[in-house]
């Protein structure tokens, strides 16, 4: 009994050691239990702590102006519900959606086995097998265009909210990537008799695993810790809330009104994005943090998925490049080791980097237009043109200069989110509020001709040197 029980392990060994050593030499990144960089910074100094109370404090404080001026001049409180009632209605039909696209998941799961066994049961049929491979990548393709065509499709006859909205797209997107990752991983697998496919269970785990890179294991820890779980999904509900309430304290009184008369001053556009500067960037680093610090953290705690490196520190980068890469590993994983590693012994460098760039920027684009309701592709130019052109001019720049070229990047943050910030709404809003024209489109930007821009009457260039007693 010992001997067939130690035959038995010998085997499972075996066949463990197979498949780590072929995924790993396929697909890169390996694995391990660790934190997340601001867990360890926020637990173990106490000047990152003090950081993150800043940021606690300088949110209450807008709270509390919010709260006590409408209570003082206008005898009601508006704390930003309206904009989450608002961006998250329709949430029957969202999630509907959603399960279509988990059928969609699960149905490949099953053509995958059933792959898997017509490709043994004709072995010995290498034409059969032959077409039985064509099949399976068509059958693969077929199911990804369904899985992104569906939920496009859908919100292209009626828009959700944008909050419902990107919830369908982000998870439609997200499937794709994985169902990519296992087709990676386990495709070849149906033609081996040593390496199994994933078991239902395992792939059901995969699916909602903060990973965009199939494992047949993973690093787990010993226990879950609800009170954590507890503590991410309150960090997300409130940024939530303070992103609703950032949009109706700063966007709001700027941009509601846009395109109500036919024109606007110069300087009143321009005073409302520099007013969203600072909003931008407190929306842009709430938004990292709920999503790629509290949200993956939470599920990684629920399932106890022990390596919670999901980024690195981006904000003491000084290139571009760098930045990219620790912005969001888990994306960058995919991407890195999905569409990199296998363009660049054909493609190049430049044009691999490109093609990367393009696939993320148009991914983004697809969720930002079918969230909004239109195509403006505004973070498409500023993250696949300018971000790209970016990446020379910082590498060299920033290992010789790291403090100047930090602080530049930083910049572009705060330009860049001022931006986005400032030219969505003015389009929302233009689309809103200006007279229906023939040439309206789904693709043609209105705010650039509703309202027209102009300058004050009698405006003349002066020069600042110049004093005035």
């Amino acid at each position: 009994m010992s001997e067939i029980t130690t035959k038995t392990d010998a085997k499972s060994e075996k066949t463990e050691n197979a498949i780590v050593n072929y995924v790993g030499r396929k697909n890169g990144p390996e694995f391990a239990i660790r934190v997340s960089p601001l867990t360890e910074l926020i637990n173990n100094s106490l000047h990152i702590k003090a950081i993150y109370h800043i940021f606690v404090a300088i949110l209450l404080m807008l709270l509390f102006d919010t709260v006590i001026y409408d209570l003082v001049e206008k005898g009601k409180i508006n704390v930003g519900l309206n904009a989450i009632v608002k961006g998250f209605c329709d949430m029957g039909r969202a999630t509907r959606l959603w399960l279509f696209e988990f059928a969609v998941v699960t149905a490949f799961y099953v053509g995958l086995r059933t792959y898997a066994v017509g490709i043994k049961l004709f072995k010995k049929h290498p034409e059969t097998r032959q077409v039985l491979s064509i099949l399976g990548v068509s059958g693969v393709a077929f199911l990804q265009i369904i899985l992104i065509g569906g939920p496009i499709w859908s919100l292209s006859k009626e828009n959700l909210a944008l909050g419902t909205s990107a919830i369908v797209t982000c998870e439609m997107f997200r499937f794709a990537m994985k169902i990519h990752s296992v087709v990676i991983v386990c495709g070849p697998r149906c033609h081996r008799e040593d390496l199994p496919l994933p078991s239902f269970k395992h792939y059901v785990y995969y699916l909602f695993a903060p990973t965009l890179v199939y494992r047949d294991t993973y690093p787990r820890t010993k226990k879950i810790r609800w009170s954590v779980v507890l503590f991410h999904f309150s960090e997300v509900a409130a940024i939530i809330f303070y992103n609703s309430f950032l949009a109706e304290r700063f966007i709001l009184p700027y941009w509601s009104d846009y395109g109500k008369n036919s024109q606007i001053e110069a300087g009143t556009v321009v005073r409302g994005m520099f007013a969203c500067v600072l909003p931008g960037v407190i929306s842009f680093l709430c938004g990292f943090y709920g999503i790629l610090h509290a949200w993956l953290n939470a599920f990684a705690e629920m399932l106890r998925f022990g390596d919670r490196l999901f980024y690195e520190e981006w904000w003491t980068t000084s290139s571009f490049s760098r930045y990219y890469r620790a912005w969001n590993r888990v994306v960058h994983s995919w991407l890195h080791y999905n569409i990199y590693k296998p363009l660049v012994p054909h493609a190049g460098r430049p044009f691999s980097t490109f093609i990367v760039f393009f696939i993320s920027a148009v991914a983004h684009e697809v969720i930002l237009a079918f969230s909004f309701g239109f195509f403006f592709p505004v973070l498409l130019i500023e993250f696949g043109v300018f971000g790209l052109l970016f990446l020379p001019l910082t590498s060299a720049s920033g290992r010789r200069f790291p403090e100047f070229l930090n602080l530049l990047i930083w910049l572009s943050f705060f330009l860049g989110n001022g931006i986005l910030w400032s030219m969505y709404p003015m389009e929302y809003f233009a689309r809103k509020n200006c007279p229906p024209t023939e040439n309206d489109s789904f693709f043609i930007p209105k705010s650039f001709t509703c309202p027209e821009i102009v300058l004050k009457p009698n405006w003349t260039f002066q020069n600042p040197l110049r004093i005035i007693y």
